[in-house]
């Protein structure tokens, strides 16, 4: 019989993957779609960092986002060129380069922040308050366990 369960189990975790990636996926193609600049959901987390933390080295910047270091590169060099960012260059050092969050940068993530709410806050129109509480439960424990999981 525990071994059934297990099977069980399993099978429902990876259905929940699945359907989880499926999500994120659609919520992704949506915002690509219908967000009005030209900017895909990582440049914005890179956004979101430099307003929260201000200016950064492109390697840092790389593992808090979690790309390649070639791929934050390219997403700087999309930023830069759409006036969102600013190589800001150590005069006594012309390799220690930050890129740093322009007024122009905040305004669309502002935007993108505005807009994901309100996409979301219509994607989950579909619970009801119940079950949206559950979720925030289920959430919760898993956030707690990542937490807990990262600090070992």
């Amino acid at each position: 019989m525990r071994e059934g369960g297990i099977v069980l189990k399993n099978k429902n975790i990876f259905q929940l993957i699945h359907a989880t990636e499926i999500i994120n996926n659609s919520n992704i193609v949506y915002f690509m779609k219908r967000f009005p600049h030209k900017i895909g959901v990582t440049p914005v987390l890179v956004l979101a960092e430099l307003r929260n933390s201000g200016a950064q080295k492109q390697t840092v910047l790389a593992d808090k986002i979690g790309c390649t270091p070639g791929a934050m590169t390219n997403i700087s060099n999309k930023l830069v060129k759409a006036g969102y960012a600013v190589r800001k260059y150590n005069d006594d050092d012309r390799r220690h380069v930050l890129l740093d969050i322009t007024e122009e940068g905040l305004k669309v993530f502002n935007e993108a922040q505005a807009f994901g709410r309100e996409f979301q806050t219509e994607l989950f129109d579909a619970l009801t308050d119940e079950e949206i509480e559950q979720y925030v439960n289920i959430q919760d424990k898993l956030l707690a366990a990542a937490i807990q999981r990262n600090e070992k």
